[in-house]
């Protein structure tokens, strides 16, 4: 190899790598930088994960499903994640897989008895986890659903239950994209700040 040749690819991998160097500073930290920024400014909660805090401490997020289990609580959806935002995703079973059948028919089962409903009257959502496992909504009509449950726990009556759930029902996005939902971590919060009932005088 000549040194005109030597020299002209010495100038080739120098401009290569001061073109990567340009890429990497423009796209990889300016571009990087000033989105994070602008979403920090525009939407300070959501970029931080829409944490939900009580007495200063963080509680959950509006984004992340939780399990609820007590009878005094509303249930969200059952997790493929088991709840864990480091293991986001669904199961990837088929509606045929034995597996997912035989969960689904236990948690029927399971809802059957807690609610005290039939199968047929039992929301699709309660049955079936979201495709990334961490849904935090239900929808209204599986929030109703254990409205009488939920009131009987609490010594509360199922009107108030209902407008409580009514006024916790998100409509479409934007008026147009999704379905009207129900968050169920806001919704317990709700549930826990209404006063206790009073108990009746013997």
């Amino acid at each position: 190899m000549n040194s005109d040749a030597l020299k002209f690819e010495k100038t080739g991998i120098l401009t290569g790598l001061r073109f990567s160097l340009v890429m990497l500073g423009l796209c990889g930290i300016a571009y990087s930088g000033a989105t994070t920024a602008v979403g920090g400014l525009l939407f300070p909660a959501q970029a931080t994960g829409s944490l939900i805090e009580r007495d200063g401490k963080a509680i959950g997020s509006a984004l992340i499903g939780q399990p609820f289990t007590g009878a005094s609580y509303f249930h969200g959806r059952p997790s493929a994640a088991n709840y864990d935002p480091t293991a986001t995703g669904g199961s990837n079973l088929a509606p045929s897989n034995p597996e997912l059948r035989e969960r689904v028919a236990a948690d029927s089962a399971s809802i059957q008895q807690l609610e005290g409903v039939a199968a047929a009257q039992i929301p699709v959502d309660l049955l079936a986890a979201s495709g990334a496992g961490l849904d935090p909504h239900i929808s209204p009509a599986a929030a109703r659903l254990q409205i009488a449950r939920v009131a009987k726990a609490r010594g509360l009556s199922e009107a108030q239950l209902a407008e409580l759930v009514a006024s916790h029902t998100e409509g479409k996005q934007l008026g147009l994209f999704g379905q009207p939902r129900v968050n169920v971590l806001l919704l317990n919060l709700a549930l826990d700040d209404l006063p206790a009932p009073v108990a009746a005088a013997k």
